[in-house]
């Protein structure tokens, strides 16, 4: 495969996470409404489809070791074509709530994936700077989401953006179908034994590689989540927004996702690895700050959530390549299972995240400050302390 196709590929199985998320967050308020469901249960759509993403990579991570990536990405695209078909359908909360899990049981197949396939193909230092292109692409996705899925929903109501998942999926399968060849050369064929399982477990959750950097991107993705779980909520329902207005929104930010994976590998290739990590770091902190200090003294408005995010997105753009790839380069014959373990740890703390958004996410939009200052100062704590240690294990695995 050329570069090129890698690229693409990487982009699509990558951006279906943010895709199947995005894409719908328009619709949360009229499916509240068209299905009778309360607030805890429509941001269960959304959880759910987070839980059953992260704990099935655990499945799908020693499934790919062991068989290869292109049959575990084929069987989970056509789960995820299906599942979508099932919510455009769906009569009751429940029955899409069913439905999103199918979903997220399929997206972990395919991110899990492509996290590996980076190792097959790359040594670590050389997969950041892939990931990072292929996260461009990812964002560009990210930004079409939003706007697409808030005119999808105005004129077609909320089934209108999970058929516009169906033509996702459909047109994903079919890439991989015809272009994507088999990237795990040296498959392992007692992958799935228990006692092998359990040992590669354990190898990899005691690797203090794997920790830091699967703490660091864990921690960029639950700031993520504590803004795209509650922020329909808060710019359409306290701030008065136009479900198109907050796509725009979203829009927004996408874009400086964009510019921070741009901006990543031009530091990267000029400062190096740690100058690197400690300005997404201060980054991600100055973001966060804002936006905590501005619900402190009861100045939250659009634009003392949107400006402050946009920095934070640039960040975002930066961690979570340094991140997944730095976790997963110490394992290259076991990069799926290491890439589904990095991956169970990220959902298993947005769904935590976003419980506890359902619970406390009222009548005022201070669950979303205070949640992001929490998160942005543990990613600063990280970047400028353990994540600053030498990376001896990756530079030894190339």
């Amino acid at each position: 495969m050329s570069p090129y196709i890698v690229i693409l590929l990487l982009a699509m199985l990558l951006g279906s996470q943010p895709v199947t998320t995005d894409l719908y967050l328009p619709a949360l308020p009229g499916m509240r409404e068209s299905l009778n469901a309360s607030m805890s249960q429509v941001q269960l759509t959304f959880s759910a489809m987070l839980l059953s993403f992260g704990a099935s990579q655990m499945v799908w991570g020693p499934l790919s070791d062991k068989y290869g990536r292109r049959p575990i990405l084929l069987w989970g695209l056509g789960i995820y074509i299906i599942s979508c078909m099932a919510s455009v359908m769906a009569p009751t909360i429940h029955w899409l709530i069913l439905a999103r899990i199918g979903q997220g049981i399929a997206v972990g197949a395919a991110v899990m994936c492509s996290r590996a396939i980076i190792r097959d193909l790359y040594a670590p230092i050389d997969g950041t700077r892939i990931m990072s292109k292929a996260l461009s692409g990812l964002g560009v996705l990210a930004c079409t989401a939003p706007i697409i899925g808030g005119y999808l929903t105005e004129h077609f109501g909320w089934q209108g953006p999970m058929m516009a998942l169906v033509v996702f999926g459909i047109m994903s399968w079919l890439l991989v179908f015809i272009k994507f060849q088999e990237s795990c050369s040296n498959k392992n064929i007692n992958a799935l034994e228990f006692s092998n399982l359990i040992s590669t477990w354990k190898h990899i959750i005691s690797h203090r590689t794997f920790l830091i950097y699967c703490a660091l991107s864990a921690s960029s993705y639950s700031l993520l989540v504590t803004y795209l779980s509650s922020s329909s909520f808060v710019f359409i329902q306290i701030f008065g927004w136009t479900r198109s207005q907050y796509g725009l929104a979203l829009f927004v930010n996408a874009a400086f996702y964009i510019a921070g994976t741009f901006i990543g590998r031009q530091f990267m290739s000029r400062y190096g690895f740690n100058t690197t990590l400690k300005m997404a770091g201060l980054m991600s902190l100055t973001g966060a700050t804002v936006v905590g200090v501005c619900g402190l003294t009861g100045h939250l408005y659009p634009a003392t959530v949107i400006v402050p995010f946009a920095l934070i997105m640039v960040a975002h753009g930066i961690h979570q390549p340094l991140g997944q790839a730095s976790a997963v380069g110490p394992f290259p014959n076991a990069a799926g299972t290491a890439a589904a373990l990095n991956g169970f740890i990220m959902m298993i703390l947005g769904f935590m995240i976003i419980a506890v958004l359902g619970v406390t996410l009222k009548d005022n939009a201070l669950p979303l400050a205070y949640g992001a200052w929490f998160w942005g100062s543990v990613l600063a704590l990280i970047a400028f302390t353990l994540g600053q240690k030498p990376l001896e294990s990756i530079k030894a695995a190339q």
